[in-house]
């Protein structure tokens, strides 16, 4: 039963660490963006998570409470890149500002909406074990 439900969230779960690591990517760019040859990064979500849920996490087995877990949270799968500038700066910067603002702010609403899909859908299991 609780692995059900466990496959059910699992593709949410993938959707917010990918956007938690998208956001501090896109945070660093930001806070960055007046140092000299600092060189803009981001990956492409769509295909982080297509990846992310098409491979399957290796866990290491906990058949007693009192083992310890393997520390390493699952993969990922996102590939991160060097973004090309449209404009790049003399100092060899390629942070945009204006567009890394945007994304991050984009990321953001859209880090809230899986948030708050996946809240929903608890609060509606909940209803249903509660016969409501």
């Amino acid at each position: 039963m609780l692995d059900r439900i466990e496959r059910t969230f699992e593709p949410h779960l993938r959707a917010l660490r990918l956007r938690g690591q998208r956001s501090e990517l896109l945070a660093a760019n930001i806070a960055n963006a007046d140092t000299p040859h600092f060189k803009a990064r981001d990956f492409n979500f769509n295909a982080a998570y297509r990846s992310a849920v098409a491979s399957s996490d290796l866990r290491l087995a906990r058949t007693d409470d009192r083992h310890l877990s393997d520390g390493a949270g699952p993969s990922t799968g996102a590939k991160v890149q060097f973004r090309h500038p449209v404009q790049p700066s003399i100092d060899g910067n390629t942070v945009e500002l204006d567009a890394e603002v945007g994304r991050y702010s984009e990321n953001a609403l859209r880090y809230q909406a899986a948030l708050t899909f996946t809240s929903n859908r608890i609060r509606g299991l909940q209803s249903a074990i509660a016969g409501q």
